[in-house]
Parts: structure tokens; C-alpha cells; sequence
């Protein structure tokens, strides 16, 4: 087929449609994956299928005989063996895997069949974070054993390579996340493409970055290779000092009182327990956000342009990143959008009046007739009439647990 005589609605009508059948043929891959897998079940020992022609698993198997992954044949055999709903829609061609996969994971069967219709939305690693926060939502007296149990699955390696290079990889559970993040957030800012509100620090960041012909990534390894050095050699009152990376800490007064529920670490998925948030708040400190009484912090009204850095703090508790629907920036990357022009339309620098935008979405929101509207505590976004003639709002919903909890009015 000549792709190039495809107009644009028909090009992607075929990536659709080819997806589709991707999808049908990796149900039946899956099925099979699960007979074979049936066929070499423990029980039978050297008797199972895989045993008997000389893989020590099925998945092993499932791998050789379809020239896979380890990744891809592990998958198959586990979508495979699901039942019920999730199993019914990938074999009917409306789920693929890796959402299946994504929703088998939270193993919560009263979410099957909502996280199935909102997989037809969303893409697996985002239902995958969406699966969990509606388990988290569902069940809050969980949330101490399954950060418990993401807290045992940590470690780091340092793997020597043979050009003399050395492989780091692990795994960080969401508190250890938080501080590394905040650290190489700090360091590696002047890159990410945010313009910083502040007209010394835009001049500065960006003598900053003309300066170094690093790539973001070796600015990112330079910094934690620095943090380990000074670590090692100064005292504890002298690494970081003043400038310590902050680690914010979002929780409900109600939940902190009760100690019941779940706080959120910003910048990460999944939640913490009651008694980890007040642990973090003796030992790092909580920044206090203060909320009216429409859940709105902090104003400035309109004789200040610019939002201060506690408005940004109780921009950043409330969007949880970029307002953006499907944009998955934190809020470490985002800047602060006037929903109201403030020169044109004369808004106010007040948190209402404003959302999170990374500079990509900002840009849209500015130079691509993109507009951002508000209704009390729910914010939509416009279309230009050349994306889409009617104008029809797309709502944007917040990111984090505790915003979103604020805005169904929990």
C-alpha cells in the first residue's frame, strides 16, 4: 500500500484498524500462551511441556518457539491465564495487553469493568497509575501495606560494563523517589525548556545553559554522582544546608486528624500511609498550604503579574502537574498560565484564576488559540475552531489523589 496517497484521516483510519487486528491476533497469542503454560504447570514436573522439550518455564517456551522477548512472552502468559471480564475483552479485541496486564495487576475485581471502559481512553502506563489511585481511592486502609510492600522491592546495582562504562539500575519506592527527584529536579531545571517567571533567574538559567554542553541526562548523573561526594565527606548540618530539595507533602486536615486515609508525595503515583506523612513532617517539614473555603488557596488579586512561590507550591498541591488532559508532566516542569491575559483581559494572579501548563501546553494556550476555562473548582480546555469548529470544552481534570479528591468534593 502507498501510504502517501493517503489523506491524513485516512492514514490514521489504518493505524486504527491495524491496531485493531493487532490486537485480535495478540488474544489469540495470549490463549495459546496459556495452554502452553497449562500444559507445563508445575505439577507434572518433568512430564510438562516445557520441561520435556528443555525450557526450565513455560514462558521460556512461549519465548523460543514465537522469537519474543522475555518482556512480551511473560505477558502473553499472564493476560492468558486471566478470566472474567478483563478476559472476555481481550478476546473480543477491545483490550489489548498491556491494559489487561495494567488492570490484573491492581487485583481488584469491583474496578474491572469501569478500569475496562476507561482503557478505551487511556494508554496502558496511564491506566496503569489510574488503576491504582481508583484501588487506592476504593481502599485507603491498604495504602500502609502496599507502600510496605513497594518499600521492600527497592534496590540499586552497579553492573561494570566491558568498554569500561558501569550500568546503574534499580528501583526506588515513592518516598526515596521524592528525594532523589527533588535533587535532580533542582540541578537539572535550567534545561527542561521552563521559563522562569523571575527575571533574574530566566537570565541566569540561561547563562547557565550556555555555558554547559552537557546533555540533560549527563547533567542528571553529574548531579547524584555530586550529591554522593559531598555526602561522603561533609558533616550532616553541612550537606545541601539551606537549599535542601523540598519535599512536599499533600494530605486532607480530616485524614491527618483521624489518621486514617493517605497522603500524597508530590511528583509521585502512588500514596503514602498516615504515619509516613507525619514521619516526614518531623524530620523534613510540611509546606502549609492554606485553602478558602471553595478549596481555593492564597490570592494576590490583580496588582501583582506575577504568581509568588507560594502560589506556585498551591498551584502545584492542587493540578498536581500539567492541567493539560493526557499530559503526564509534574509539576517541576510546568509554569504558571493566567486563564485571564493579565495584560489583554486584565485577570488576576489569583490561584483560581490560574493553572499548571508545561511550556509545551503553555505555548499552545498562547500562540495556538488554545483557552483555559473555569467553573468554580472545574477547568476546561478550548480548542481552536481549526482543531476542532465547535469549540466543545475537554475537561481538565487534576492529577493528584488528594486534588481529585477535593474536586468530586470528598
Amino acid at each position: 500500500m502507498d501510504l502517501t496517497a493517503l489523506d491524513d484521516r485516512q492514514l490514521l483510519d489504518r493505524q486504527g484498524a491495524l491496531a485493531a487486528e493487532r490486537r485480535r491476533i495478540d488474544a489469540q497469542l495470549a490463549a495459546v500462551a496459556a495452554e502452553i503454560a497449562h500444559r507445563s504447570r508445575r505439577e507434572l514436573g518433568h512430564e510438562g511441556l516445557a520441561q520435556r522439550l528443555g525450557a526450565r518455564t513455560p514462558e521460556r517456551l512461549v519465548q523460543q518457539v514465537a522469537r519474543m522477548s522475555a518482556r512480551d512472552a511473560g505477558l502473553l502468559v499472564r493476560v492468558g491465564g486471566l478470566g472474567g471480564p478483563v478476559a472476555s475483552a481481550v478476546a473480543d479485541g477491545s483490550l489489548s495487553l498491556d491494559a489487561a496486564d495494567a488492570i490484573r495487576a491492581v487485583a481488584t475485581p469491583a474496578l474491572e469493568e469501569q478500569l475496562i471502559r476507561d482503557a478505551a481512553e487511556l494508554p496502558p502506563d496511564r491506566l496503569a497509575m489510574h488503576a491504582r489511585r481508583l484501588r487506592d481511592d476504593l481502599d485507603r486502609d491498604g495504602v500502609a501495606a502496599r507502600e510496605e510492600e513497594l518499600r521492600e522491592r527497592r534496590y540499586l546495582h552497579l553492573v561494570p560494563q566491558p568498554d569500561g562504562m558501569t550500568r546503574l539500575s534499580g528501583l526506588l519506592d515513592p518516598e526515596s523517589a521524592a528525594v532523589v527527584a527533588a535533587a535532580v529536579d533542582s540541578a537539572t531545571s535550567p534545561r527542561r525548556g521552563v521559563r522562569f517567571v523571575d527575571p533574574h533567574d530566566r537570565g541566569r538559567d540561561e547563562a547557565l545553559v550556555a555555558a554547559d554542553s552537557r546533555t540533560l541526562e549527563q547533567v542528571a548523573v553529574d548531579a547524584l554522582v555530586e550529591l554522593v561526594r559531598i555526602g561522603s565527606t561533609a558533616g550532616s548540618d553541612e550537606v545541601l544546608g539551606a537549599h535542601r530539595p523540598a519535599i512536599r507533602v499533600h494530605v486532607t486536615l480530616r485524614d491527618l486528624d483521624r489518621r486514617t486515609g493517605a497522603g500524597e508525595l508530590e511528583g509521585q503515583t502512588a500514596p503514602v500511609s498516615i504515619a509516613s506523612v507525619e514521619r516526614l513532617g518531623c524530620a523534613t517539614g510540611v509546606v502549609p498550604i492554606l485553602f478558602d473555603d471553595g478549596g481555593q488557596p492564597l490570592d494576590v488579586g490583580r496588582d501583582q503579574r506575577l504568581f509568588t512561590a507560594r502560589q506556585r507550591i498551591a498551584l502545584a498541591a492542587r493540578d498536581g502537574g500539567c492541567r493539560f488532559p493526557g499530559c503526564d508532566r509534574p509539576p517541576s516542569w510546568c509554569e504558571a498560565h493566567h486563564i485571564e491575559h493579565w495584560y489583554r483581559d486584565e485577570g488576576r494572579t489569583d490561584v483560581a484564576d490560574g493553572v499548571l501548563l508545561c511550556r509545551h501546553h503553555h505555548l499552545l494556550a498562547h500562540n495556538n488559540g488554545w483557552r483555559v476555562r473555569r467553573a468554580g473548582a472545574r477547568y476546561w480546555v478550548v480548542p481552536p475552531r481549526t482543531i476542532d469548529p465547535a469549540q466543545a470544552p475537554i475537561e481538565a481534570p487534576p492529577k493528584g489523589t488528594l486534588s481529585r479528591r477535593y474536586a468530586v468534593g470528598a
